[in-house]
């Protein structure tokens, strides 16, 4: 047990103690105001432990802070998000901890009858003799982000109160929304002041991500003509099976219940219509630009035909992008990639590369000029009751990032 093992822990619960849940049905900045809850703890901690240049957006709900440079050396910024994700509750979350766990299923609540089985969760397995972080089973955890920002925040204090450590400027950022979507848009890059970071975000101690999906949304809307049935022949055309041949022309096996790796995909996320008028929601996904950008074609061929075969008015597409994968941007700092295994193999964890099969604020950031690969927190089973964090995976996160910060410096 390091000296960190008893500061992750403690951060860790008090900061999922916090109701920090963003929400897909807000139009507010940020999605919901409860994530200025953590934000004002974390500005207050920054300041505490003795960071400068700490800053709360208050529009924005954004925290910055830094530690400035006390050597030449590469800088280095970290940024993790506040929120929680909307599918499970993140409302009087009761975290506690099991320690020495010993490989058997888990009961987080006698009272409901609330079991984690390895049969179901087998990645527990690879926790026997760690101390878990867990919920009563009624609520997620928020270790899918928290864990990031509890090592962090440790990371930073031990920086701060060893001056004799050498290291460049180490930037610190904390965002929201990024469980809907938020890409840290609203990021300050001025504010933030460094020319490279690392996003903290993902289960699996030592995976890190250099490589995302390609994503877009696309909206079908779809207009039919309804008239009565008895006198329809030859006038009726039906949003409703315009929606239905669209979706139908879509190969049949390139979908998320069908693909892994690096193979992309086509998704339907809603389909609603009558007769006359309809609608239906996409996205699009895949690691290679050529393919993906193949695949935005195909809708548009699939459109076409249908315009043929309708009439022009009968459907419209519209596709918008969501981000680009990280790699071409993350490939022309290679030193950033070197520098991050070496400091994961250094501390004594086997470094793992993975495609990642979503999107990271790191992929929107990369192509806003702030290469910004992905290293993992050490969480699991985010977004749900299941969730859980190792201490010593958080524990061994703050060896990592300080090892980095000396690396950077070297």
């Amino acid at each position: 047990m390091s000296e960190f093992y008893e500061k992750v822990k403690e951060r860790m619960i008090r900061y999922a103690k916090v109701d920090t849940q963003s929400s897909n049905h807000s139009d507010t900045v940020p999605t919901t105001m409860k994530q200025f809850d953590l934000a004002w703890m974390l500005k207050k901690e920054l300041e505490e432990i003795g960071c400068t240049s700490v800053y709360l957006d208050e529009e924005k709900c954004v925290v910055y802070g830094k530690i400035e440079a006390n050597d030449s050396g590469k800088p280095l910024g970290l940024i993790a998000h506040m929120d929680t994700a909307p599918d499970a509750s993140g409302t009087d979350v009761r975290p506690w901890v099991l320690e020495n766990y010993d490989g058997s299923d888990i009961v987080l609540n006698s009272e409901k009858n609330i079991v984690m089985r390895t049969e179901e969760f087998e990645n527990l397995k690879m926790y026997i003799g760690q101390d878990l972080i867990l919920t009563d089973g009624t609520t997620l955890l928020g270790g899918d982000d928290k864990a990031s920002i509890s090592a962090i925040m440790t990371m930073a204090e031990y920086v701060i109160s060893h001056p004799e450590m050498k290291h460049g400027l180490i930037s610190i950022a904390f965002t929201p929304d990024e469980e809907v979507g938020g890409l840290a848009r609203d990021l300050d890059l001025a504010r933030f002041g460094c020319p490279v970071a690392y996003t903290l975000d993902g289960d699996h101690l030592g995976y890190y991500e250099d490589e995302t999906f390609n994503a877009s949304q696309a909206r079908i809307l779809l207009k039919g003509i309804s008239v009565h049935t008895g006198t329809a022949k030859g006038i009726m055309k039906n949003a409703v099976d315009i929606g239905t041949e669209f979706l139908s022309m879509l190969p049949k096996y390139e979908k998320p219940q069908y693909t892994d790796g690096r193979e992309g995909f086509y998704h339907a996320v809603s389909f609603s219509a009558t007769c006359e008028i309809g609608e239906i929601v996409m996205i699009i996904r895949d690691h290679d630009a050529i393919h993906f950008a193949q695949r935005e074609d195909y809708l548009r061929k699939v459109a076409e035909s249908l315009r043929k075969e309708y009439g022009e008015e009968c459907i419209t597409l519209q596709i918008t992008p969501t981000y680009r994968s990280m790699k071409e941007v993350i490939d022309r700092v290679p030193w950033m990639m070197d520098n991050l295994i070496e400091a994961i193999e250094a501390c004594g964890v086997e470094a793992k590369s993975l495609a990642f099969r979503g999107g990271t604020d790191g992929s929107a950031l990369s192509h806003r000029g702030l290469p910004c690969p992905n290293l993992s927190a050490g969480y699991e089973n985010a977004h749900g009751r299941f969730e859980y964090v190792p201490i010593q995976s958080m524990e061994k996160n703050v060896e990592i990032l300080l090892k980095l910060a000396e690396i950077c410096a070297r």
